[in-house]
């Protein structure tokens, strides 16, 4: 009896040593992410996944700083239109192939011409690459470009192999191939994202778990009771509802960030033939909409105050914020006006696309209240949030409930989707002007001068609204208990150096 005594406990003991050897790092994300390619990609929580699989050539400190990640040190020319970079000695991709000059030319040249990559505008400044040894490269611009270290520190300058890409073409996001602590292991769609560690990785000595599983979980409750359970140690974004019931569990840490995005409405105002319908047409019913909102309310209501209200790509607290176009206080005559105006005085219909969990569908159906006071009648088409974006890139849609994550430059927040060739402008708004004032706030590097271009552009937006922008949120995060060592970040990240899980 005490041999198998004995026994059973060294198999229960070296069961436990291998289960902590092989720990697993779960984390339940809002949705599915879309296609893992860095340069067809779009979704917010696809860059949580990447932050795990594709590192970039440069990265940022919670206070925003760009710091080195593949890239060790850079330096710019006198007139800003060469960017010479050197990369981290023996760092390599997943398939073994070393990540060198050559490799880092290969993506910038597959960001630009890869048929669907949406980064070409991100990296539109970009002339030509010169290698000027195994670990140096020299970036050659046209024109000088202020946005060109911020959009390396996001997808535009994610590594992937060059070898794997060319084989894959199109369909590399199957069976992704990039250079993070993290590799590719297996994706069951609406289900999980499972990731390895790689242990030839250059800073592999701060990656702790054997693992990670990114599971999918649109409903905010069902993912605060899987934190709860212990069935996910991280969950993307706690709703603003149940903070309180959070931070009163001891189970459950709590971690929050301002966000540098924004949520709001698009319109297709000429993106295919549904591009041609009345609210697109005609930007005096997207007035008169915008004039039906009470942020503050809408705030209120669904957030518990927690977010802010906000009318602009930027919010009120960010140095780029306009504070001559302040949020506008809800009036609803002006919005009957507008619509009476308009050829619609006994009202007019309005379909929304809008993801597939509860938020965003809280948001819209307030808004939906609202806008019925002034005669507009919102139905709302609840998606799958990557078939959603899909159809919104088609032009599948009148109006989106979308919203964009935010960036460290404020060019990453408004040129994409403003300017007539924007790789995510899918409203297919188009004006000289803007275009002309957003391509010139890239290509100076003085902040006042800057500034000066995007308010100008934003007294033409403030008019046309092809996207009703209506808050800025706060990312909140619920960590069970065991985690130490997550920093939040104002891009909404889940960064995993240094993140450990106590028995």
């Amino acid at each position: 009896m005490t041999l198998r005594k004995t026994t059973l406990l060294a198999a229960l003991l070296g069961s436990a040593a291998m289960s902590a050897h092989a720990a697993d790092l779960r984390i339940a994300l809002q949705s599915d992410p879309d296609v893992l390619d860095p340069d067809q990609s779009r979704t917010f929580v696809g860059r949580i996944v990447y932050t795990a699989l594709c590192d970039k050539l440069v990265d940022i400190t919670p206070e925003l700083e760009i710091v080195p990640q593949l890239a060790t040190e850079w330096s710019w020319n006198e007139d800003g239109t060469q960017l010479t970079m050197k990369l981290r000695e023996g760092a390599m991709f997943h398939d073994g192939t070393p990540i060198d000059a050559e490799a880092v030319a290969a993506n910038i040249d597959r960001s630009q011409n890869l048929e669907e990559s949406r980064r070409k505008s991100e990296v539109a400044s970009i002339t030509g690459t010169e290698v000027l040894g195994p670990n140096e490269i020299r970036i050659d611009l046209g024109q000088p470009d202020a946005t060109l270290l911020a959009q390396f520190a996001d997808r535009a300058g994610m590594m992937v192999s060059p070898t794997a890409a060319e084989e894959a073409g199109a369909d590399f996001g199957l069976n992704p191939v990039c250079s993070g602590p993290f590799k590719f292991d297996e994706r069951v769609a609406q289900d999980r994202i499972v990731l390895s560690k790689f242990d030839d990785y250059w800073n592999a000595e701060e990656i702790n778990f054997d693992t990670v599983t990114y599971l999918p979980i649109p409903d905010t409750t069902v993912r605060l009771a899987n934190l709860q359970s212990g069935d996910v140690d991280i969950i993307d974004r706690l709703a603003a509802t149940d903070l309180e019931q959070a931070e009163s569990d001891p189970s459950i840490k709590v971690e929050s960030a301002v966000s540098l995005g924004y949520q709001g409405i698009t319109f297709n105002l000429d993106n295919g033939e549904r591009g041609d319908n009345p609210w697109g047409n005609d930007k005096r019913l997207r007035q008169a909409l915008e004039a039906a909102i009470d942020r503050d309310a809408l705030n209120q209501v669904v957030f518990n105050g927690a977010f802010a209200g906000g009318n602009q790509s930027f919010p009120p607290n960010s140095p780029w914020y306009d504070k001559d176009h302040e949020s506008p206080a809800r009036d609803v005559e002006k919005a009957r006006a507008l619509l009476a105006e308009a050829g619609y005085e006994d009202g007019i219909d309005l379909e929304v696309q809008v993801p597939n969990s509860p938020v965003p569908m809280q948001v819209m159906q307030v808004i939906q209240s609202m806008a019925a006071e002034a005669g507009i009648n919102i139905t709302l088409t609840s998606k799958e949030f990557a078939t959603m974006l899909a159809d919104q890139s088609a032009g599948d849609y009148t109006a989106s409930q979308v919203g964009w994550s935010g960036r460290v430059d404020p060019d990453g927040n408004i040129h994409q989707f403003m300017t007539t060739d924007g790789g995510i402008n899918d409203s297919k708004f188009s004006n000289e002007e803007v275009d002309r004032l957003l391509d010139e706030a890239r290509v100076v590097t003085d902040t006042d001068k800057r500034k000066e271009s995007y308010d100008a552009a934003r007294d033409i937006l403030v008019e046309e609204l092809p996207i009703i922008y209506l808050y800025h949120q706060t990312w909140i995060w619920g960590l069970a208990d065991e985690i130490e060592g997550f920093t939040p970040y104002p891009d909404g990240m889940i960064r995993l150096e240094g993140v450990t899980k106590s028995e």
